[in-house]
């Protein structure tokens, strides 16, 4: 059975209406469930469980950004205080922590990471350059010299296998652990569709032209901002040329071999994603859907 993909199944109610209404807000505020959560910058603090860990609203350093509510009670996170510097890419401790997580919880974090970060790179009006205010709960910012309102905004990212018969088509870059190969991807473009982009990195990176795509599902991956999209597609040809600024190696696996490489077994010819990763699931529906 395929897992859902890492940092998905989230508990939270958006409570989109308390970003629009200031009574409900201050209702949230003041409820004496409320609970903030607790970052070490923007990492997770983790119990010997796995979750997430909660504390009181006056223990924020910045500017409380409404989450939403879990099973009625507030949540809330802490925008970085001014001046801090914004942390870029995942800390070597967040690695350890990725194996570690509570479905519900990742995904939980995930949103509140994602937000803290965008406050963080958004002190400032990209319109005019005056400093901007946060509002709508957490969820914008808005430029008081030129009235510009500023939101969120996600990174949308193309993952696909290539399948020729039988086979998959998966690569590695020399950054990642020995022995390792995962799914092709790279970033959407302006202008271009999620199955224009499939066939262009799959193309780039590979060499390989494909036919049909079809979708598998998606991923937030809040490091920063991306949101993954999983596709499947039909390679035309099978003859594999390296981007080498792009990937160390690209190889064909056949369904057996995925297989193996899924489950850990040490006769597999290569290491495969990890769990959290939505390079796994698809992986996974690729092996099950055969």
């Amino acid at each position: 059975m395929t897992r859902a993909p890492g940092f998905t199944g989230g508990t939270l109610d958006r409570a989109d209406r308390v970003r629009h209404e200031p009574e409900l807000l201050a209702a949230a505020l003041a409820d004496p469930r409320a609970r903030l959560l607790v970052l070490d910058s923007l990492d997770p603090v983790l119990d010997e469980g796995g979750r997430l860990t909660w504390t009181d609203l006056a223990a924020a350093q910045g500017e409380l950004l409404f989450l939403g509510y879990d099973q009625g009670a507030p949540r809330f996170a802490s925008a970085l205080p001014d001046g801090m510097p914004v942390p870029m890419g995942r800390s070597p401790a967040m690695f350890a922590l990725l194996d570690r997580f509570a479905v519900p919880d990742a995904a939980n974090y995930a949103s509140a990471r994602g937000l803290v970060f965008w406050h963080g790179r958004n002190r400032f009006c990209a319109n005019c350059g005056a400093s901007t205010r946060i509002t709508h709960a957490g969820w914008a910012r808005h430029c008081p010299d030129c009235g510009a309102e500023h939101f969120p905004r996600v990174e949308p990212v193309v993952i696909m296998l290539a399948e020729h018969g039988d086979r998959a088509l998966l690569g590695r870059q020399p950054s990642w652990p020995p022995g390792r190969y995962s799914a092709l991807a790279g970033f959407l473009e302006v202008g271009e569709a999620i199955e224009e982009a499939v066939r262009r990195e799959t193309f780039e990176e590979a060499g390989i032209r494909l036919g049909a795509v079809r979708y598998v599902a998606s991923q937030p991956w809040p490091f920063p901002a991306s949101l993954m999209v999983a596709c499947i597609g039909e390679a035309l040809n099978d003859d594999i040329r390296v981007d080498v600024n792009e990937l160390e190696d690209a190889r064909w696996f056949t369904r057996a071999e995925a297989a193996l490489a899924l489950a850990g077994d040490p006769a597999a010819p290569f290491l495969g994603p990890p769990p959290y990763a939505i390079a796994h699931t698809l992986l996974t529906a690729w092996v099950e859907g055969g």
